[in-house]
């Protein structure tokens, strides 16, 4: 516990200092987490007994944040990533005698790279958030793209921490204890309640319609879980507790992002589907 307290004392100061400061800090430290987090995944992979080339794989998430960070980016780039990886990563594998060896080295570099570029989404929800109305409780706060992923940050946090304590407190129910243990059904309808009250209340407050709020709150709720549902599965199969030990007393990066990998996409993906069809209003 002092562990984990002095490490909350070290890292809230950092990331509320990168908040404030905006682009291009924010994505300069986002594509920093992200190697760190590439490196992560391929350890566990490599524990997991799969064969990995770790520097295809690390390279990736850093130019996935640079490209979405980049509001002039071409259509397409993001596909375009992704086939680069798969070419890359292949050409890579083509190197080994064993043909399968070289296969599965082909498909868990792509997976690692791929994955870890995921948290590349968390400046994708900056960029093309939607501008506030005048009137809004929290226009003027912070610019449009901060004030969404407050959104995302805190839906997931809480979340997380009332996921936590109903699970906690009411151990009913036990919710894919083959991958995770600890997790129970009482703990997601407690985290999932405290996404759509959280999410709800902050759309309202960015000019939104409560009911998108509520949708995006369960949307948010469901892939937040899923992402650490997810990297527990990759633990298990690697043997691992933690993704590292980076943060003392909470582990590694992966530990601390694994629900964001999922729920960027999902509010990225909400926000470019609904926001032109006037559906936020």
């Amino acid at each position: 516990m002092q562990q984990r307290l002095v490490s909350s004392i070290v890292m809230v100061p950092v990331v509320v200092g990168v908040f404030v400061l905006g682009m291009p800090w924010l994505a300069l430290g986002v594509g920093i987490l992200s190697v760190i987090a590439a490196m992560e995944v391929f350890r566990l992979l490599a524990a997991a007994g799969f064969p990995v080339r770790l520097l295809p794989g690390v390279i990736a998430p850093p130019l996935a944040v640079a490209g979405m960070a980049w509001a002039a980016a071409p259509v397409g780039a993001a596909a375009a990533l992704v086939a680069g990886v798969l070419v890359v990563a292949a050409i890579d594998a083509f190197r080994r005698p064993e043909v399968r060896d070289g296969f599965m080295a082909w498909v868990s570099t792509s997976f690692g790279a791929i994955y870890a570029s995921l948290l590349a989404f968390v400046i994708g929800v900056v960029t093309v958030a939607p501008t506030m109305p005048a009137d809004a409780p929290l226009f003027g706060f912070f610019d449009a793209g901060r004030t969404w992923l407050l959104v995302l940050v805190l839906t997931v946090w809480g979340f997380d921490t009332f996921a936590y304590l109903s699970g906690r407190t009411f151990k009913k129910g036990r919710f894919l204890n083959h991958i995770s243990p600890d997790k129970t059904w009482s703990g997601v309808i407690g985290g999932t309640g405290a996404a759509i009250v959280i999410a709800t209340a902050l759309t309202w407050a960015t000019g939104r319609s409560p009911l998108a709020g509520a949708i995006l709150g369960l949307l948010l709720a469901v892939t937040a879980q899923a992402g650490d549902v997810a990297e527990s599965m990759l633990k298990r199969a690697a043997g691992q507790k933690d993704s590292g030990t980076l943060i003392p007393g909470h582990g590694g990066i992966l530990d601390r992002t694994d629900s964001f990998l999922f729920a960027a996409p999902a509010l990225f993906a909400f926000l470019i589907a609904l926001e032109p069809l006037g559906l936020l209003r």
